[in-house]
């Protein structure tokens, strides 16, 4: 993985490192660049007015030209100044995986930039969305230390079967939805199995509901009053058509709050209404107001019973310090929480280290250990020392017993002890046997071996994803579905040729005969509205008022007959005539 000789990501973790792909920057299209100068500059005319302050000037604090579209190198150079970073990678990538990259202070950036035909919107993410929409707001410290903080509460998120399989989904759309030979069928197939997975959601997870908070807040926030809202929502910075339609009157503005979660959001379409924060301070305080309600800050219980349903590795965290990552099932009585169990690998860990000789090889089947308070000590077992050990009959190498108030019994010999910070944390045992005395339920019997019992009389965390993640957690899920970058036809690539020569007479002021260029490529022109556009720029650049009002007559005919383009041609028609553009960005 290419670090760009960034700190922030030589430090980035191996299992996040498997979704960086390459930027391969050669293969964005002179098209690709006139879309992006487009989008940059209509942003710019209307952004200046609408967005939240630091939104110009930190275009250039991240790094962002509106001429070309951003390198990879040009980025982290300027980003790592305030002490984050940037990667590339190809579109949605699992919300968990997401979160953790905000956690670690590194943007996200998908590799691919919109088609054409989607520039005012694409329901897929793009480089335009993701270095134009959320890095210029980064260098505003208040709002970069709530998207790290909103990343960090996100990595312990509990999530379900149903929202992979949703992510899936989503993902698999949007790619079909950015190719340019999808078909009516494909797309009707990948909206069915999209719709039919969100009718059959059950009960929305954490992941699920904390998602809407980054919804309602990080991709389409509004920041001040009710009644003169500025945006710093990257979804609405990247969208020129949303941007503008959502300042509209009949789009609701309400007061952010935690009742964001109650409202679910469509990826493909314009929200149907916005949250207004008053600051960014009062962002974090919403969002830790739902991460009270989280299972890593209430553990219990309530915890265990999310990671069983969840089916997917997590940490649940003893009183100890003791962390036990793996996939819970459930153990014990059900009514209470005496005991937890895990299936398959499993590994403990304290403070995220794994410790030695007890990671998934030694636990390869599964773990299970009592949680609660002991009968006939004066202290809870994890709060005892060696002397207390003693005093209870718990002696290295002897017989010894341990009843748990909830009627579990642990009998064996004593073999070992881990203390952390004057905390005992984990006994062993040979020739042990674990059981239930009211039930009888066997837990454990001597001939499975060593007995490893986690100590603490409760669980006071409960997360996704394992404890330390550099041991037990090399991978993450991947999407199987991956976007395809299909070979250019002849024609397009003649099309890009046209938009590169444009391209160039600009960027090095060549003189021409507009006449004569015209004439030349007029067939192709008169279907390419941008390319017009360009052209129109030029002409009015080189005070050619002749070529610019042949050039303007064939955009208002284009613009008549094709009315779904008809905004995007007048405000390209506006941008070539705003020479403040080029006064503030040039």
């Amino acid at each position: 993985m290419n670090t760009y000789n960034n700190p922030v990501l030589k430090n980035l973790p191996a299992h996040l490192r498997q979704f960086v792909v390459p930027q391969n920057y050669q293969r964005y299209t002179a098209i690709d660049q006139a879309v992006w100068r487009y989008v940059m500059r209509q942003n710019y005319a209307y952004l200046k007015d609408v967005a939240y302050y630091p939104y110009i000037p930190g275009l250039r604090k991240a790094g962002l030209s509106i001429e070309q579209i951003p390198d990879l190198q040009t980025m982290n150079d300027s980003l790592s100044q305030i002490g984050w970073g940037a990667v590339t990678v190809d579109g949605f990538i699992p919300p968990s995986a997401f979160m953790e990259f905000q956690a670690h202070r590194v943007l996200v950036i998908a590799a691919d930039i919109r088609q054409l035909k989607h520039i005012e919107y694409t329901p897929a993410p793009d480089i335009i969305h993701e270095s134009s929409g959320h890095a210029p707001i980064i260098g505003e410290q208040e709002y970069a230390d709530y998207l790290q903080y909103f990343g960090e509460v996100g990595s312990k998120a509990m999530y379900s079967a149903q929202d992979f399989q949703l992510y899936e989904a989503i993902r698999h759309l949007s790619i079909l939805k950015e190719r340019t030979d999808v078909t009516s069928d494909e797309l009707e197939a990948a909206n069915s199995v999209l719709n039919n997975i969100q009718e059959n959601m059950g009960e929305p997870s954490e992941m699920a509901l904390l998602s809407r908070l980054h919804w309602w807040t990080v991709e389409y926030g509004l920041i001040g009053t009710i009644e003169n809202p500025k945006i710093y929502g990257a979804g609405l910075l990247s969208s020129i058509g949303e941007s503008a339609n959502c300042m509209q009157s009949d789009v609701p503005k309400l007061a952010y709050t935690i009742d964001a979660i109650a409202y679910s959001y469509d990826i493909t379409t314009e929200q149907p209404q916005l949250f207004v924060t008053p600051d960014f301070a009062h962002l974090r305080k919403v969002l830790d107001e739902f991460a009270d309600r989280m299972s890593f800050r209430r553990g219990g219980k309530y915890g265990v019973d999310l990671a069983i349903a969840s089916g997917n590795t997590c940490t649940c965290v003893y009183s100890s310090g003791l962390q036990v990552s793996g996939t819970f099932l459930q153990a014990g009585n059900p009514q209470q929480l005496s005991y937890i169990g895990t299936i398959g690998p499993t590994a403990l860990a304290i403070d995220n280290q794994q410790l030695s000789d007890h990671g998934k090889i030694q636990h390869p089947e599964g773990f299970g250990s009592p949680v609660g308070s002991i009968i006939g000590s004066e202290r809870g077992l994890e709060d005892c020392q060696l002397q207390d050990l003693k005093k209870i009959g718990l002696i290295a190498g002897e017989m010894a017993e341990i009843n748990f108030k909830s009627g579990i019994q642990v009998r064996g010999k004593l073999i070992d002890h881990i203390f952390y910070k004057s905390k005992l944390c984990l006994l062993s045992f040979s020739d042990c046997t674990v059981r239930d005395i009211g039930s009888g339920e066997i837990y454990f019997e001597p001939a499975w071996g060593r007995y490893d019992m986690a100590v603490g009389e409760q669980i006071v965390s409960v997360y996704s994803g394992a404890a330390d993640k550099s041991t037990f957690d090399p991978k993450i899920t991947i999407s199987v579905h991956k976007t395809e970058n299909l070979a250019h036809s002849g024609k397009e690539q003649e099309l890009a040729a046209l938009y590169a020569t444009i391209r160039t007479i600009r960027e090095q002021a060549t003189t021409i005969n507009f006449e004569q260029f015209l004439d030349d490529h007029i067939a192709v022109l008169n279907q390419n509205w941008l390319a017009l556009v360009e052209l129109l720029e030029l002409a009015l650049d080189s005070r050619n008022v002749k070529a610019a009002a042949r050039i303007e007559d064939l955009l208002i005919n284009l613009s008549n007959n094709t009315p779904l383009i008809q905004k995007l041609i007048n405000d390209g028609i506006r941008l070539a005539h705003n020479d403040n553009i080029k006064i503030v960005l040039y």
